[in-house]
């Protein structure tokens, strides 16, 4: 089971809004993972210890030296289960 993490500035709004999409994709997909919301500053501190970080665009700049075995996901647009799907797909997460 996958261990994800979703990010957004403030750990509020955003990263909820990511997770829910997230749960709705993985489950579309077939993939079983456990995902967690919180801010930057928080996954930034914990994402090696993730296989996946999905944030903003934005923010992917911030796990620059997060190590290869964490895949971060960068997302233009957080509401869009299209872009998320393949996002994900394109990851190879299975």
């Amino acid at each position: 089971m996958l261990k994800v993490i979703a990010a957004c500035g403030s750990g509020m709004g955003s990263s909820q809004i990511i997770k829910m999409k997230l749960e709705k994709v993985f489950k579309k997909l077939g993939i079983e993972a456990t995902i967690f919301h919180t801010n930057i500053g928080d996954a930034k501190s914990q994402a090696a210890n993730y296989d996946v970080v999905v944030c903003s665009e934005s923010l992917v700049g911030t796990f620059a030296n997060v190590g290869k075995k964490t895949k971060i996901i960068g997302l233009k647009n957080l509401l869009s289960e299209k872009e998320i799907t393949e996002k994900v797909e394109a990851a190879q997460l299975k």
